[in-house]
């Protein structure tokens, strides 16, 4: 290798020149101000994603632009926030561990509430042998028709009450929430036993009397689980579980079954009575249904300004989408029960299934929360969602199926599932989930829309004889099940849907 060209005359190749070293700044001088700022701005600015995070900073600092002109040498506080920006290296710190997820859910507790779903189911065991008696015009049971009206009221009615109730919790007005039920669950209460008896057509009957517990248990059990009590729920429904397994091994005395459905019926009612006392006792407030109390007037009435107003409660107006939504999903379920798309055992795994269902709701949220975070564009991120609704659906199904085979299973004197009736339970399966998915979104106009046009198709089919009944039901159900789909694609695919 040749030696340097600024080699000094006589010297050894293998000497390297002398570099000229840099002056150190004298010791009067002082250092940079931009320089200092800089480094002491250097982790704000680092993670940065726009120079006006950084001028934002500074004017917070009280840095005026005179100050930045005298001190800085430059215009005003923009200009010295780009200056800035560019000096510095982009890094964006990652969180200290794993990210927190709001929306990670008990599976256990999720699976609860799906049994607790289906164990009312047993009351209707003990109380088969009070309701046997001719059938009906519709070859039905005698009670079939009260019951099915008094549920279908129920379920509407207390769909549409539990909407109101959680709004006041999220609110975190608990106080308004008891008012609610406590004003609430009665009233639906006695428009059910109303419609049961109207239905029947004859008072005093033992239906009407059946149906009116009916509805006094889904009044009951809608305050305890909005209030968030469901092993209470779980422990009052014990007896009446343990009577209804047993009679189905051996016969039980008809006044020892009336007796375990009378004592879960109470044991439910004393505690949703017991979580609503206190609104009872509570002054009235903000909340407030009913209010006995003359309000002040003239010079007595406080005066409404601008900086305080007086905050309102939830529109009744608003949770009637939510009812009518548990209608038409009430309406489907019943259908579908009532024909050859789906038998006892369909049924028993639809309710069962609900459990799981409301853990997917769970792990969708916390997968699109997962998208939010690692996407970086629109496109991306609509197939993430996409991605997510389709592997939470395809469980859901799975658990679905699984349910209804187990079932199948151990349900002795009725025919075996076939392909047409697994295809109609997993199609209802879909309109159910993905109406939940759409609910928890708030876009419930949308689903309560399709649920009640399908609803309203199949009740018109039925009346006028229309089709083959039994593809009418799988039709319907997959038109409905096809056009929600298409709208949790296209409404859930923005992010500003996840907000």
């Amino acid at each position: 290798m040749s030696g340097s060209l600024r080699m000094p005359p006589g010297s050894r190749p293998e000497t390297l020149p002398v570099i000229p070293r840099r002056r150190a700044a004298p010791g009067w001088a002082r250092p940079d101000p931009l320089d200092e700022l800089t480094a002491r701005l250097d982790d704000f600015t680092a993670a940065a994603v726009h120079p006006d995070e950084i001028a934002a900073l500074l004017e917070s600092d009280g840095l005026s632009d005179d100050q930045i002109r005298e001190r800085y040498g430059v215009k005003n506080s923009f200009a010295l926030a780009e200056e800035l920006y560019e000096r510095t290296e982009r890094r964006y710190p990652e969180p200290d561990g794993p990210p927190h997820d709001p929306w990670r859910a008990n599976l256990l507790g999720c699976l609860l509430r799906g049994l607790l779903f289906a164990l009312p189911g047993l009351g209707y065991v003990l109380g088969a042998p009070l309701l046997a008696g001719p059938r009906d015009a519709f070859g039905l049971p005698p009670v079939t028709l009260p019951l099915l009206a008094g549920a279908l009221v129920g379920w509407t009615w207390n769909q549409g009450l539990a909407h109101r109730a959680y709004v006041w919790l999220g609110l975190g007005d608990r106080a308004a929430a008891r008012r609610t039920l406590l004003l609430g669950a009665p009233a639906g209460v006695l428009l059910g036993a109303l419609v049961a008896l109207t239905v029947t057509g004859t008072p005093g009957t033992t239906a009407v009397a059946f149906a009116a517990g009916q509805s006094c248990y889904l009044g009951a059990a809608t305050v305890l689980l909005v209030m968030g009590r469901e092993r209470a729920l779980l422990v009052a429904l014990l007896p009446m579980a343990a009577g209804a397994v047993l009679a189905l091994s051996e016969p039980v005395p008809d006044t020892a079954g009336l007796v375990l459905l009378l004592a879960s019926l109470f044991a439910v009612a004393l505690l949703a009575l017991l979580e609503v006392a206190p609104a009872i006792r509570a002054p009235k407030g903000r909340g407030a249904v009913l209010n006995l109390r003359l309000p002040p007037c003239g010079r007595d009435q406080p005066q409404r300004t601008r900086s305080h107003r007086r905050t309102t409660g939830p529109r009744l107006s608003a949770s009637l989408p939510y009812a009518l939504f548990g209608l038409a999903t009430g309406v489907l379920v019943l259908y579908a029960a009532l024909g050859d798309a789906l038998s006892g055992e369909g049924t028993v795994a639809l309710t069962l299934s609900m459990g799981p269902a409301e853990w997917l709701l769970y792990r969708f949220r916390s997968g699109t929360l997962t998208g939010l975070r690692s996407t970086g564009t629109a496109r991306a991120f609509r197939r993430t969602t996409v991605r997510t609704a389709a592997w939470c659906l395809a469980r859901y199904l799975a658990a679905l199926l699984a349910l209804a085979l187990a079932t199948s299973a151990v349900w002795t004197g009725v025919p075996q599932i076939t392909g047409v009736r697994l295809a109609g339970l997993l199609l209802i399966g879909v309109v159910l989930w993905t109406g939940l998915l759409l609910q928890s979104f708030g876009a419930v106009l949308g689903t309560t829309a399709i649920c009640c046009t399908a609803a309203l198709a199949q009740t018109l089919a039925l009346l006028t004889h229309t089709g083959n009944p039994h593809w009418t039901g799988p039709i319907v159900h997959g038109t409905a099940a096809l056009a929600q789909v298409t709208l949790v694609c296209v409404l859930l695919g923005r992010a500003t849907a996840h907000r």
